[in-house]
């Protein structure tokens, strides 16, 4: 199945902006994050069809995936 996954700030370092990843059915979002290699501590939020989710929601075809690194400053 195919799913949109969009990353931002510095998740895009050595990696992509946004790129259709052909995935097994009932992948999870946490799936996606450790195949990327992203560490779970350093994220922020996390939005499937631009809602928030978790790390255990199942992709389904045709899904968005945004992830979304912690953002600092004051």
């Amino acid at each position: 199945m195919l799913v949109k996954v969009k990353l931002f700030a510095n998740f895009r370092k050595n990696r992509f902006k946004e790129k259709e990843m052909d995935l097994e059915d009932n992948c999870t979002v946490g799936w996606v994050i450790d195949y990327l290699k992203i560490p779970r501590k350093e994220l922020g939020v996390v939005f499937l069809n631009g809602l928030s989710t978790t790390p255990e929601a199942i992709l389904h075809a045709g899904d968005t995936l945004s992830i979304f690194p912690m953002v600092g400053g004051g």
